[in-house]
C-alpha cells in the first residue's frame, strides 16, 4: 500500500509540475497566445504552426483545446479555423515528453529551491519564472519516482500479473493507455509512467508503444468535457481532435513491430526510444492529414453536423 501511494504522489506532482510550468509560461505570455490563436489561422497550415508553438509554450495540448474551444464558444474563433491548430496539439505536444527524458538530476534541488523564493516575489515575470523552475523540478523529481517505484510495484503479485499481461497483449496496452490517461487526464503523465517501467526493464518496448498510442486517444476526453455547453461548433472542434488521433492510432498499429525494431537506431535508452517514437506519431499524423484538412473538416461536418453553417477554409 505504501508503494502504490507513493506511486499515486508521484503521479500528482508530475501533474502538478506540469500545470505550474503551464500557469508560469500562460503568465508570461497569455495575451499574445490568445492573439496568435485567432490572427494566424486563416490556413490549416498557418494553424498548424501556430497550434504547433502555442502547444510547446504552455507544455499541454490539452490547455491550448480548451483555450480554442472556448475562443469558439465565444465566437472569437469559427471551427474551421481550429482544424489547424488542432493538428498542430499533437506536434507541440511532443516537445515536453522529449524534455522529459533529459537528465537534469544535479539541477533539482537548486530549480525547486530557487523556484519556490521566486515565486514568493510580488513581481509577476521573476513570479512566472519561479513557478516553470518549480514546476521543472517536480516533474522531474516525479519521474525519478516512477522509476524507482517501478520494481517495488511489480514485486506486488496483481501488478505483476498486469504487466505481464500487458507485454503480450497490444490492445491491452492501448486501452491501459487511453483508460488512465482519461482519468488522470495528461499524456505526458502516462507516457511518464511508461517510461519509468521501461527504465526498470519491466515494460516491453511495443507494450510501452501502444500505451503511448492509448494516451493520445485518452487525452481527448479533456477537451470534450470544455465543449459540454459550448455551442455546436466546439463540440465539431473536440471531435475533430478525437478523430485526428483515432485515425493516427489506427495507421500506427501495425506499424508496432517495426518501429520496435528499428528503436535502438534512434536511442540507446528504450525511455527515450518511446519518445522519439511518440514524435513520430504526432508528427506523422498531423503531416498526412494536413494535405486534406479541407476534406477533414467536411467529413467532421458530415459526420456530426448534417447541416454545416460554415464553410471550410480553401
Amino acid at each position: 500500500m505504501l508503494y502504490i501511494l507513493l506511486f499515486v504522489l508521484c503521479i500528482i506532482l508530475f501533474i502538478f509540475g506540469m500545470t505550474i510550468i503551464r500557469f508560469g509560461l500562460f503568465n508570461l505570455s497569455a495575451n499574445k497566445l490568445k492573439t496568435w490563436l485567432t490572427k494566424l489561422t486563416n490556413t490549416p497550415l498557418k494553424g498548424m504552426l501556430t497550434g504547433t508553438f502555442v502547444t510547446a509554450l504552455l507544455q499541454s495540448s490539452s490547455a491550448v483545446m480548451v483555450i480554442t474551444i472556448g475562443l469558439i464558444s465565444a465566437r472569437i474563433m469559427t471551427f474551421p479555423q481550429s482544424i489547424g491548430i488542432i493538428l498542430g496539439t499533437n506536434i507541440g505536444t511532443t516537445f515536453k515528453t522529449e524534455l522529459i527524458t533529459f537528465n537534469l538530476d544535479a539541477f533539482l534541488v537548486p530549480f525547486a529551491i530557487g523556484g519556490a523564493i521566486m515565486i514568493l516575489i510580488p513581481h509577476k515575470k521573476l513570479r512566472s519564472i519561479g513557478m516553470l523552475f518549480f514546476g521543472i523540478a517536480s516533474v522531474f523529481t516525479a519521474m525519478k519516482g516512477f522509476e524507482m517505484l517501478a520494481s517495488p510495484l511489480t514485486s506486488m503479485k496483481l501488478i505483476n500479473n498486469f504487466i505481464l499481461s500487458i507485454n503480450g497483449n497490444i490492445l491491452l496496452s492501448l486501452l491501459t493507455g487511453t483508460i488512465i490517461t482519461a482519468i488522470i487526464q495528461s499524456s505526458t503523465a502516462m507516457t511518464g509512467i511508461a517510461m519509468g517501467f521501461l527504465s526498470a526493464g519491466l515494460l516491453q518496448l511495443d507494450a510501452g508503444i501502444a500505451i503511448v498510442l492509448g494516451a493520445n486517444i485518452g487525452t481527448c476526453v479533456t477537451a470534450l468535457i470544455a465543449a459540454i455547453g459550448g455551442g455546436n461548433e466546439s463540440r465539431l472542434a473536440a471531435y475533430a481532435h478525437v478523430w485526428l488521433n483515432v485515425f493516427g492510432v489506427l495507421l500506427f498499429i501495425p506499424l508496432i513491430p517495426w518501429l520496435t525494431e528499428f528503436a535502438p537506431l534512434m536511442a540507446s535508452k528504450k525511455a527515450v526510444q518511446l519518445a522519439h517514437i511518440s514524435v513520430i506519431f504526432n508528427v506523422a499524423t498531423s503531416l498526412l492529414v494536413l494535405p486534406f484538412a479541407v476534406k477533414f473538416g467536411e467529413m467532421i461536418l458530415f459526420l456530426h453536423d448534417k447541416k454545416p453553417k460554415t464553410p471550410i477554409m480553401k
